[in-house]
This record gives structure tokens, sequence and C-alpha cells, in this order.
């Protein structure tokens, strides 16, 4: 697959039902404190905008979605059922509220560590985004985290063929949940929940 310039991060500037798709196939590199790294592919994500009743931005810049009107490419995290983190990645570009949930990865190195911090093995360890939250070690000290560096890295490739990406409505909302702006790798074993 070829990969697209590091220094290139202008498509996240684009809306992020454009950029939600062009980010499957990409990775994301994690280096913990211990040296360790671990690497995966992202495979399912749903995007988001200000314009989106569903968007934590809908109602405007807040101290919670501050992050979400900032530049793109950097991490969204928030809180969620008072357990567990979720991330996005900032799109738009600044002044406009939005993001790309990750919502599942596939696991390419450090595995193992992986399925440590997680207590669990198989798909299971990656395939939602509370859980490749915890896999990657995201949280609230890494909202705002520029992507292009550092300890967290989004590493772009070209976008797959349309033929290999899924659309469909969005999990686990209450509002416009008919915009299929859910988008997953076709056959993808880590994809949550295929259609």
């Amino acid at each position: 697959m070829p990969q697209k310039s590091l220094a290139d991060f202008s498509f996240l500037d684009a809306p992020s039902w454009e950029v939600a798709p062009q980010l499957l196939g990409c990775e994301l590199e994690r280096i913990f404190d211990d040296g360790s790294v671990v690497r995966v592919k992202i495979v399912e994500v749903e995007a988001y905008d200000q314009s989106d009743e569903a968007s934590h931005s809908y109602r405007g810049k807040t101290m919670r979605t501050e992050t979400m009107f900032g530049s793109s490419g950097h991490l969204y995290v928030y809180f969620t059922y008072g357990m567990h983190y979720c991330a996005n990645i900032v799109t738009s570009g600044a002044g406009r509220g939005a993001g790309v949930l990750l919502r599942a990865v596939e696991p390419i190195t450090g595995i193992d560590i992986i399925e440590n911090r997680r207590k669990t093995t198989g798909v299971n360890a990656t395939n939602g985004p509370a859980k490749l939250a915890q896999a990657l070690g995201i949280d609230f000290d890494m909202r705002g985290h520029d992507l292009r560096s550092g300890s967290l890295r989004l590493i772009p490739y070209s976008p797959l063929p349309r033929s290999q990406i899924v659309a469909s409505p969005r999990i686990g909302i209450s509002r416009a949940k008919d915009t299929l702006w859910r988008f997953y790798i076709k056959d993808n074993s880590y994809v949550s929940k295929p259609n």
C-alpha cells in the first residue's frame, strides 16, 4: 500500500465524512514509556460534525469539546459511561467542530502488549472504541495530542478502493441514526459490529 508523505496531513482538513473512509487502512503507532511499540491498522470509524445532532460539537464549543474545534490531526478524547475513554481524530480545520471516532483497529505489531493491556486475546482486544483506547493507552492525558509526532502517531496511506469499504449507520446514538457515516473495511474480522 503506497504511503502518503508523513508530512502530508492536509487530507484531514476535509469534512469528517470525507476523511473517515480515507483513514481506513492507515496505521497508528504507539510508543509506551518503557519503549515498547505497538502498531495497529484502522479498520472502523465514524464521522461527526457540528451540523450533526449526534456530535458532541453540535451545541458549539465548550470546555469539553474545545479540541474538536482546533486544528486537524489532534486527538479529541472523551469519557463515556463513567468508565471508558474514546478517541477521535479532529478533522475539517480549525474553527469547525468535527472529528472521526476510532471504532476498531487491527493489531500489526505488539499484539502481546495489546493483549496484556486488555487482559484478553484475539479480536476482542481492539474491536471497539473503548477497547482500542485502553489497548493504546489513550486517556485524558492525550487530549489535544498532535498525531504528527510523539508517543502516538498517525501513519497515513493512500485511500482504499471504495469496493473494500462499507458505509452504514453509526452505532449507539439516539439522534441522526440513519446517517451513513460509519465506515469499515469489508470482511475485516476486527470490525465491532458488521452489518
